[in-house]
């Protein structure tokens, strides 16, 4: 994924938290970055799956982890796994961050609400 044109490498991250979560005050369980254009949304395994709502809307295909010590990225376009160029920083979200989080949002049965 290195020659890629849907990376940028002079972008930095929209936030520490998915943009949409924080914006209607709800959690996550982890985070991906948006290499095109830095857009950072949650998981597919979190309620919202903000990250491929994002890559729907906009095309924008490859996403990276923004989870400390993960440095994958993931084409939804072609389902492939892979590596790529380093993005501009913060490369994670604060490891004071707990996942699921923010901490102060994040419900006491939120693996059974996962489970529905």
């Amino acid at each position: 994924m290195n020659d890629s044109p849907q990376i940028r490498t002079d972008v930095p991250p929209s936030g520490t938290g998915c943009v949409e979560c924080e914006q209607t005050g709800s959690w996550w369980l982890h985070l991906r970055r948006c290499a095109g254009c830095g857009h950072v949304g949650c998981c597919d395994d979190s309620l919202g799956k903000h990250a491929t709502a994002h890559w729907r809307t906009t095309g924008h295909r490859i996403i990276q982890s923004f989870e400390p010590g993960e440095d994958w990225f993931w084409d939804y376009e072609s389902e492939t796994m892979g590596t790529g160029p380093e993005l501009a920083p913060a490369h994670s979200h604060p490891l004071s961050q707990p996942a699921p989080g923010p901490a102060d949002r994040v419900p006491a049965d939120w693996q059974a609400l996962l489970q529905e």
